[in-house]
């Protein structure tokens, strides 16, 4: 089990912390925009949203896609990986009597980690406490599957917003 905090610098810029250890940055292009490039310690991605409506987002190396998702009719965010070759797939959820926290599960349903939202008042930019299962630590694309998720929950918060 581990603790992360995705910091706020900006509204387009988020960098997640780990014992005051950068583990990644998620840096949006502009406002409003789902295009964003997310900086790891060994590499740099691009996440573009696909198609005419841009419902689904891809997070690319180069050309090669290694991730996407996208929100399915009941709110969820279903993501598929293909890190190394293989296809997997996670749901990354809203959840809470207020709808107060964001959960990271497996296809089998093991919650891989809790992450919460804080408004910080003065800025008006949200920031994040991940806590994380052992089975989330084991994963080999753990900081990606991280700043993707981070992705994730700013792309519900404007979803959410439109409606």
């Amino acid at each position: 089990m581990a603790e992360y905090y995705a910091k706020s610098n900006s509204s387009l810029s988020f960098e997640v912390e780990k014992d005051d250890q950068s583990i990644g940055k998620l840096i949006y292009t502009n406002w409003f925009s789902f295009k964003a490039e997310m900086v790891t310690l060994s590499h740099s991605y691009k996440v573009e949203p696909k198609g005419f409506w841009g419902t689904t987002i891809e997070l690319k190396d180069h050309e090669r896609v290694l991730l996407k998702f996208r929100m399915n009719w009941n709110g969820e965010i279903v993501i598929q990986t293909y890190f190394d070759g293989v296809k997997d797939g996670f749901l990354f959820k809203h959840r809470g009597i207020f709808k107060d926290s964001f959960v990271l599960t497996d296809q089998q349903g093991t919650e891989l980690f809790v992450m919460k939202p804080h408004l910080k008042w003065n800025t008006l930019n949200y920031e994040y406490q991940i806590i994380t299962s052992e089975s989330f630590e084991v994963l080999s694309n753990k900081e990606i599957l991280l700043l993707n998720s981070l992705h994730c929950a700013n792309y519900y918060m404007s979803m959410i917003a439109v409606v």
